[in-house]
């Protein structure tokens, strides 16, 4: 605690330093116009950055950002250190949060929390995943249909890791698959697959971030929502990672760290002192007994209704003769509240049709929901404040301005890529990572590509990769940071021990990660095709699988005398 308040007292103090540099350098009450497009500017966000490296606090370091930028905005004066930390709410917070189009985003996740909310407590998503694992008879079809269950709970990665991992974990228990396997396979699933999904809780983000960013770059016109659609061939580890999840299940091959947890689990089946499941076992059973279960229709219907009430919402709000053109000029704030809205009206209609929940019940499920969303909602109300002090302070235009002619435009997705991926491992927030990356890296994109004479055609592309790049970087160094919220919900829903969960996921992700990294030099720096990175992924995964991955033989780990753990080798 201490070396934490002396970096905190530090990072002032340079900021003090350099405040009292930039007054000197004017000697006037003008003082904020020189800092404008200087060096200064980019201190908000590097003090965001490096306040919450130091202290795992996403919100403290965002406010305290905005908090330095509001002082440099104003008058470098003693008295203007307390009017610019009421300014901080009053001149950016505020009036980022007024904006129609940012509030059409808060009101879409939190709309999409109370739906999750309703068809957890009817019962519904229970529903769903006991009708798809009702025929799951081997340890492969198991781990199969785990992986498979992040396609159905598609909409929210919190909702995703809670429902699967408590929902799966006694039957993954009878299979006698570790809780280290059913952790990652959990883990491994949920965010990614929010990330592509065309509607869920981190597109409405996604749509935020990119839409503040565009707010910076002169004469880029193209709809946020088109912007994401158009990044999607570029998130690389989404994609690589469910493709690495669902091939690691169906051979029913382990190496590393997680081929360990399977042999110990092996170990244990002989030495009660071993079988850590059993330090659970009476709270697995009470929490089963408290949960209720429906008909899978109770969830289905009302997700569908959100997947295609938001498309729905998108053709009626667009224009064009083609699905790209419809999409591109249609008014995705408005589709994606008409979808959310129509799924929580259609989740209550059900429940209370059927009398799953009295409307009490169901009401409370709904802001339980919702209330899920609130940490999210404050980093992007704080992630648009800071964003919109970038743009007064000029930070971009500095950032051009030094980078402009001396980095390469071609190797800014791979760079921005490791750059996410290691501030998200560091603060444990990957929305909190987006939230500070997006609005600097998209717009000094655009600029190098402009100022350097690259194509159009090859900017937009740079543009692309590089909001893929902050995503997948965000989500990846999530998966590796053992202060994710993520991870730890997905430990706490499987009953899996945090740091086994965090040890034996990690080898797995650095593997699909630094594929990520070649991939996007191969697309960008190289302009190959995705169409040929995306087979060459897949067979240097598949080979990496079958070269180091193992299926142990329960027999070699059963004390003598006693019958085999396994009778049948299913993977």
């Amino acid at each position: 605690m201490k070396k934490k308040i002396a970096a905190l007292i530090g990072v002032v103090s340079l900021f003090i330093l350099a405040s009292q540099y930039a007054w000197a350098d004017v000697q006037t009450a003008e003082a904020s116009s020189s800092i404008v497009g200087s060096w200064l500017s980019i201190l908000p966000p590097l003090v965001a950055i490096g306040i919450a490296l130091i202290f795992r606090q996403v919100l403290f370091a965002l406010f305290l950002g905005i908090w330095m930028g509001a002082y440099l905005a104003g008058e470098l004066t003693f008295l203007n250190v307390f009017d610019s930390f009421f300014a901080s709410l009053s001149d950016y917070i505020v009036p980022g949060v007024s904006d129609p189009d940012r509030m059409s985003i808060v009101i879409f996740s939190i709309l999409i929390g109370g739906m999750v909310g309703i068809i957890t407590d009817n019962g519904g998503t229970r529903g769903v995943i006991k009708a798809i694992t009702r025929f799951v008879r081997t340890k492969v079809q198991g781990q199969l249909v785990t992986s498979l269950m992040g396609f159905v709970v598609f909409f929210d990665d919190y909702a995703n890791t809670m429902v699967v991992g408590n929902t799966m974990r006694p039957l993954t228990d009878k299979l006698r698959i570790s809780r280290a396997k059913l952790a990652y396979l959990v883990d491994a699933t949920a965010a990614p697959i929010a990330t592509i999904a065309l509607v869920s809780t981190w597109i409405g983000a996604m749509v935020g971030f990119i839409a503040t960013a565009e707010a910076e770059m002169a004469n880029f016109n193209e709809a946020a929502y088109s912007v994401f659609i158009n990044s999607l061939p570029y998130n690389f580890y989404a994609f690589f990672t469910i493709l690495f999840v669902i091939l690691i299940a169906a051979s029913g091959r382990d190496f590393g760290t997680m081929l360990k947890a399977r042999i110990d689990l092996y170990k244990a089946k002989h030495d009660s002192k071993l079988d850590k499941y059993n330090l659970y076992k009476d709270k697995i059973e009470e929490d089963e007994a408290k949960k209720s279960e429906s008909h899978w229709a109770n969830a289905a219907i009302p997700i569908l209704t959100l997947v295609f009430g938001t498309i729905i919402g998108l053709f009626v709000t667009g224009e064009g003769n083609s699905i790209q053109a419809i999409v591109e000029t249609a008014n995705s704030y408005d589709a994606l509240l008409w979808g959310s809205l129509a799924s929580v009206v259609v989740a209550i209609g059900m429940t209370l049709a059927q009398k799953l929940l009295d409307i009490e019940k169901t009401l409370e499920g709904m802001m339980n929901g919702m209330h899920v969303m609130f940490d999210g909602v404050l980093i992007l109300v704080l992630a648009w404040g800071l964003s919109d002090v970038t743009v007064a302070l000029g930070t971009a235009d500095y950032l051009v301005s030094v980078f402009g002619e001396t980095l390469n435009p071609y190797w800014m997705p791979a760079i921005v890529l490791v750059l996410s991926a290691l501030t998200a491992f560091a603060t444990g927030s990957s929305w909190g990572t987006m939230g500070i990356l997006m609005p600097l890296v998209v717009p000094l994109g655009w600029e190098i590509g402009i100022n350097t004479g690259v194509p159009m055609e090859t900017t937009l592309e740079i543009i692309y990769a590089s909001v893929s790049a902050v995503l997948a970087g965000s989500v990846w160094g999530d998966h590796c940071s053992p202060i994710s919220d993520t991870t730890i919900l997905s430990s706490l829903a499987t009953q899996c021990d945090h740091v086994e969960h965090v040890n034996t996921q990690l080898p797995y992700a650095m593997i699909v990660g630094t594929i990520s990294i070649l991939a996007m030099i191969a697309a960008i720096v190289l302009n190959i095709s995705v169409w040929i990175i995306y087979p060459v992924g897949v067979a240097i995964i598949v080979g990496i699988i079958y070269k180091f991955g193992k299926i142990p033989d329960p027999e070699n780990y059963t004390p003598e005398g006693k019958e085999p753990a396994i009778t049948s080798l299913d993977g």
